[in-house]
């Protein structure tokens, strides 16, 4: 049995749903510091952070990953325990096998392999690792990041081992991400009788114009890199739940994922001149999970292109699709920002699952990688 593989069931048995990490990142760190590498816990709220680095000279290579885990759903569903690695047919199965702590295994194994080969490579590596990425991510990375650039420490490469395959291992690469910006929108009426509408105001009427304008809106029509911007809502909610009563108020909630064609501030200004327009009394609150970022070149790109094309054989796609990841917190610091790590068929479903031969290999091309920069 690989090396690898054992370090991902060891993880896989702690069920480290979010924000818990349940000493994930104790048995990372014990595994690593034979090899050198500084041992830094930078823990915030119930989230759990650790900072791993070997060496002090630049550049900085980051592995990025998060311990957390999305909860296994109804146990009866799932074929073996979600918590009990499971063998069968070829593939490990159990929560987070594919996101990410097979990746999180890859990165152990990967730097292993590589300080071996190379003890005098140049620059430092690191492992950041997190246990609130699945949640909230308010404690996790972005505080870290903080902290890090407040003691002056500069990351020039960070790799996330989120799952970014789609067919086959290394298909694709996430380049950038499109940013998230989330409304909660209160929209005020009167509320009555529904036989006496004009001593009422009803707010779902008020808002259905608008509502169909914000969904109509061109937001921008993407560029080379990002699909158009997208607005699209998430709850609607209003009315008592009584049949003769004109409800006092509605709340919607909608998320906007926008290019780097657009801005948090343009936005904001654009979706105010739209409710505006239909004359609403509102209030309106905006949460930005993250702003959009794109590593159009440089030499991570590179290195992972080319590891890609010498351990698969094929090459990959740049991509900028999919949800938001951590690589949102990193980006803004001037880091190259890279994800690359298993199929994502299974993630956050039942029986999550990942190919032990791609497991493997993905051990194989995040050494090679490290092979491009540093050796």
């Amino acid at each position: 049995m690989s090396e690898t593989l054992t370090l991902l069931q060891a993880l896989i048995r702690r069920a480290s749903v979010t924000p818990a990490d349940a000493g994930c990142q104790d048995v990372l760190a014990e595994r690593l510091a034979p090899l050198g590498f500084k041992d830094e816990r930078l823990n915030f709220g119930d989230t759990q952070n650790l900072w791993l680095r070997k060496g002090t000279q630049a550049p900085l290579l980051v592995f990025l990953g998060h311990t957390d885990v999305v909860p296994p759903g109804p146990l009866e569903k799932w074929d073996s325990p979600p918590f009990e690695p499971t063998l069968r047919d070829g593939k490990l199965y159990g929560r987070g096998s594919a996101d990410m702590k097979g990746s999180i295994a890859a990165f152990v194994t990967a730097v292993a392999g590589f300080i071996a080969e190379h003890p005098e490579h140049r620059g430092s590596i690191a492992l950041l690792m997190t246990s609130d990425e699945e949640g909230p991510a308010t404690d996790g990375v972005v505080k870290v990041v903080e902290a890090l650039q407040g003691r002056g420490e500069t990351m020039d490469w960070c790799l996330v081992g989120e799952p970014s395959s789609a067919a086959k291992l290394g298909d694709v690469i996430r380049v950038g991400r499109r940013g998230s910006l989330n409304a909660k929108l209160t929209v005020f009426g009167i509320q009555g009788h529904v036989a006496y509408p004009e001593l009422a105001d009803n707010p779902i009427h008020r808002f259905a114009p608008a509502l169909q304008a914000l969904t109509e809106e061109i937001w921008d029509h993407g560029n080379a890199f990002f699909p158009p911007t997208r607005l699209q809502v998430s709850n609607l909610n209003s009315g008592t739940g009584a049949e003769n009563v004109i409800p006092g108020e509605l709340v919607a909630q909608f998320n906007l994922r926008f290019s780097t064609e657009l801005d948090e501030a343009t936005i904001k200004t654009r979706t105010v001149e739209i409710l505006d327009r239909f004359g609403l009394r509102y209030q309106l609150d905006w949460r930005l999970s993250g702003h959009p970022f794109l590593t159009a070149q440089g030499e991570l790109k590179e290195a992972t292109h080319a590891a890609i094309e010498h351990i698969c054989g094929y090459a990959t796609r740049d991509d900028t699709g999919g949800g938001t990841s951590d690589g949102r917190f990193v980006a803004p610091t001037g880091a190259q920002v890279i994800e690359l790590g298993p199929i994502n068929a299974s993630i956050h479903k039942i029986n999550e699952h990942i190919d032990l031969a791609d497991l493997e290999r993905l051990s194989s091309l995040y050494r090679q990688i490290l092979i491009n920069l540093l050796a």
